[in-house]
């Protein structure tokens, strides 16, 4: 695991308040939109596919401080569309450092070359580049030849000039293990802080509906990437979220813990679904039937799903949950995974009382987190 000592800090301290405030459901990252608009058409993702009206739309700095303090998540993500072609996107991102959040800017990194003299190099902000592979399976999901090669050198250039760096991608049913584990390789040599790898999740407006992971590929696919990791390999992702990719965890889906503000306000109840939204943060986390989403709730919608932005949430809670979750974190951050390949669990009913128990890996694992009611 590669994450910044204060980020951690950050995050522990946040999870210890509300835990001691009796708050269930919290924030951890916000996902803040400030526009759908972007410079690429890839085949993965619909954001790009709302009206003409809506594209040309984006938030004005003011409202994005104000879903940043209204929600008060130590950590911000800022996705898109393509932040950058945002004309005020330096002052945002000012605001939100000012405000000493960790910040995760988005990007394709076709502009971030000619943006870097706009921003100044920060322990709170990072760039975070996506790719989705080698150049080849890069270039053809954003389809676009040379997209690789210029995001490559936009990470060398950031690099040099003292930002932080990390590396987003999104894996599909095309992937293929060994080129992964090369492209890792790739990523780390550039000198990266860290990689976050999530499986492709169906967007309803996507244009490509035949590459989207059900679960038990999903697991297969990570199985096969993560087994044996190299050294060099440093993801910006708890290691109990990359455990669960592999199947060797169960996790149970905490939307509430990324919530996302976008042009139409904030989304129910998730990223990833659009189901409505709320006028605010109170409004989101108050009166979202929560109980209906995640795979527990038996929505099939949300069956095969293991995007990290609910499952992240849900690594962290089972991290500081209990002791025995805490020691386990840190025997995978010390020590990784095991050398042999976990066995996959059916599906656990949700005991009556929480209790401790091994896994066939022979770490102790927590039981299904059922939903708060």
């Amino acid at each position: 695991m590669s994450v910044p000592v204060g980020q951690m800090l950050s995050v522990l301290r946040h999870v210890t308040v509300q835990r001691l405030r009796g708050n269930a459901r919290y924030p951890l990252v916000l996902m803040l939109e400030p526009l759908f608009r972007c410079n690429l058409a890839c085949g993965g993702c619909g954001k790009i596919q709302h009206p003409t009206e809506v594209l040309r739309s984006h938030l004005t700095p003011e409202q994005c401080f104000r879903a940043v303090d209204e929600c008060g998540a130590p950590i911000v993500a800022i996705p898109g569309g393509e932040p950058l072609l945002h004309p005020q996107i330096e002052q945002i991102v000012a605001g939100i450092v000012a405000r000493k959040k960790y910040l995760y800017l988005c990007t394709n990194a076709l502009k971030l070359v000619e943006m870097l003299p706009h921003f100044t190099p920060s322990p709170y902000l990072a760039f975070s580049v996506h790719l989705d592979g080698l150049r080849e399976e890069h270039d053809r999901a954003v389809d676009r030849e040379g997209v690789f090669d210029i995001a490559v050198d936009a990470i060398r250039k950031a690099l040099a000039a003292g930002f932080r760096v990390t590396t987003n991608s999104t894996l599909f049913s095309d992937a293929d293990p060994a080129r992964c584990r090369r492209f890792f390789d790739e990523v780390m040599a550039l000198g990266v802080e860290g990689m976050m790898i999530s499986p492709g999740y169906s967007y309803s407006k996507a244009p490509d509906q035949e590459h989207f992971l059900p679960r038990e590929r999903s697991q297969s696919l990570f199985r096969r990437i993560l087994d044996k990791p190299s050294r060099g390999w440093k993801f910006n992702q708890s290691p109990v979220f990359l455990e669960f990719l592999k199947g060797a965890w169960d996790l149970e889906c905490r939307p509430w813990g990324t919530p996302a503000y976008n042009l139409f306000g904030w989304q129910r109840p998730c990223y990833l679904l659009d189901e409505g939204y709320a006028g605010s943060f109170r409004e989101l986390m108050e009166e979202t039937d929560w109980d209906a989403y995640g795979r527990s709730s038996g929505n099939p919608k949300c069956q095969d799903c293991m995007a990290h932005c609910g499952y992240e949430p849900a690594a962290v809670e089972a991290t500081f949950s209990s002791l025995g979750g805490l020691l386990a974190t840190a025997r995978l951050t010390l020590f990784g995974p095991p050398k042999t390949k976990p066995a996959l669990e059916p599906p656990l009913a949700a005991p009556a009382s929480p209790g401790m128990r091994l896994q066939p890996n022979g770490l102790p694992a927590l039981p299904i987190l059922d939903r708060v009611a």
